[in-house]
Formats: C-alpha cells, structure tokens, sequence
C-alpha cells in the first residue's frame, strides 16, 4: 500500500485507488492533488477487487471519501477467450466495491470505455446514448457501468484509446515496431479519441477533489477533443520520435487486419459535458502525444 500526500497540511479527505498499479493508476498516484487529500494507491496485489470479502474488509477500514477504481482487465482480443475473466474484473468485482461504496458513503469513480458502443453511429457519441457492446470487453465493461450506478453516489467515467509513458499502449507499441521493422501496416478505417492516461488523470482530480464533484454524477466522456484514426495516430508517433520511422507504414482496413474482437468503426466521445464540469477541455491528443513521447524517450536515453 503507498499513501501520496500533497504539501504539509492536515489532510481531511482520503481518496482509494484500486489497480494503483496499470496505466491509469500510476497516473493518479503521480497526480497533483489539492493539499486536504490523502491519497492511497492500492495495487492488484495488495487488493483483489474480485474478492468481495477484501473488499469488504479493506474499505471499511480505511473509510474513504472516494474510491477512484482504476483496475480493470484490458485485453480486449483475450477477452473473447476469456470473458468470464474479464466480467469478473469489469462486472461483478465493481458489485463489490459499489457496496463497500455505500456502506461507507464514498463516491464510487469507475473508468469505463468507448467500446460499450457499436460504432454504427454517424457522429460523437454522448453520455446518454444507448450501449450496444460488440465484443467481450466492451460487454464486461457496460456490466461495470451498472453496478457502478447502483450506488447511492457514482461517476462513470468513459474514455478512449489510452496511452501513456507508464505501462504498454499502443504508443509505445509503434515506438517498438519502428525500431524492430522496415514495413507496417496500421487500421486507417476505425476512428476514435486517442487520449493521455495523465490527463485522464488529472481530468479525475478535477472532477472528484473540487467543486465539480458536487455536480458530476452519472456518466461523463473523458477524452482527447480531437478524433483519429489508427494509422494516423501511428504516423504522428513516428512524427513526433527523435527516431521517427524510416520504412513504410501501410494504410489496412479492418477487413485486411482482422482481430479476435470486432472493434467498432466509430467510437468518438463528445466531451461537452466534461469541459462544462472542470471549465476546460483536455488538450489535443497531440499535444499530450508530444510530451508523453519524450518521456518515453527520456528514460531510453537514460537506460541506454
């Protein structure tokens, strides 16, 4: 267990991180928290959300203001194989955490994702239209969003195509890739928000630790602003590398690149309700592309 603090005064509020340990978790333990937030990062060792007696017992103890759920199970070709893994994790486990949620009176946050949607729609896609999950995953994580809404106090908050300099994405993917290939070829035919597990991050102390907690309930979309394609946010990687990609990288349809999961075609989230929330929108996908890139590259140089 690891308690990250903010400045020198008493802190009053406790904030619970489950999966303190993927993308997104180590983001929010890196985080800037206001200086009244104590904030404890739970790994999946040290909590297994999918033992409701842990949880149970776990959350009674600490009594927290919030519990900020950040493990999840992310394969989401492994998840056709193994969807009872994946349920357990993105389904039921948030069963377990919505009732310590309410025995305690903490605001339960759960991160869910775009691929809750089919991707038939022409256009973004708001909070409030329909689910109609095409794969495994996608399915796992709408029966997260339910049990996430049976607390008294929840937010749900769906975001899109993480990457980041913490954990395996697809950035650090392509950076690979580049290195070990003459000749790639990345789907140019689905389109979504390529969006920074740090501004994920700090979207959610945004959301949770001021006053826009008191009005953030439900489902908000935290994602980049701007949309894309695979192949296009594979060659802005390449772009914006010190290395870049001398060889070829190949437009592919989905047809021509056929995974386990079907993926839907269009799964851009309208992020409006979001800027309302936290009075500003989060930055382009390249922006944040750029310095999570140089991060990346920064510790290669280091360990090199």
């Amino acid at each position: 267990m690891s308690d990250s603090q903010s400045g020198g005064q008493t802190n009053t509020r406790t904030v619970v991180i489950t999966g303190a340990n993927g993308q997104v978790g180590r983001e929010l333990m890196r985080a800037e928290w206001p200086s009244d937030v104590t904030v404890v990062g739970l790994t999946s060792s040290e909590l297994d959300i999918t033992d409701s007696a842990a949880v149970e017992a776990t959350i009674d103890a600490i009594a927290p203001a919030v519990i900020v759920n950040a493990a999840a199970y992310t394969a989401v070709d492994k998840a056709e194989d193994d969807e009872e893994r994946a349920t357990a994790v993105n389904g039921h486990a948030v069963d377990h955490l919505a009732a310590a949620a309410d025995r305690s009176g903490a605001l339960l946050v759960h991160y869910s994702t775009d691929y809750v949607f089919d991707g038939s729609k022409d256009g973004w896609y708001v909070e409030g239209d329909p689910l109609n999950p095409i794969g495994a995953y996608g399915r796992s994580k709408a029966h997260g969003e339910a049990a996430a809404a049976s607390t008294a106090r929840h937010l749900v908050l769906r975001t899109a195509w993480v990457y980041g300099a913490l954990g395996n994405n697809f950035v650090t993917t392509m950076l690979r890739l580049a290195s070990e290939r003459d000749e790639l070829g990345v789907v140019a035919d689905q389109f979504g928000c390529p969006t920074s597990a740090a501004d994920i991050a700090a979207a959610t102390v945004d959301l949770v630790a001021h006053e826009a907690a008191s009005s953030a309930a439900g489902v908000v979309h935290v994602a980049s602003p701007d949309d894309a394609d695979w192949h296009t946010f594979a060659m802005a990687v390449f772009d914006t590398s010190a290395n870049g990609f001398s060889g070829v990288c190949k437009q592919l349809t989905t047809a021509e690149y056929p995974t386990k999961a079907v993926r839907p075609a269009n799964s851009r989230l309208a992020t409006d309700r979001l800027n309302s929330l936290i009075g500003r929108q989060l930055p382009s996908w390249r922006t944040s592309l750029s310095t999570v890139v140089a991060e990346l590259e920064s510790k290669q140089a280091h360990n090199a």
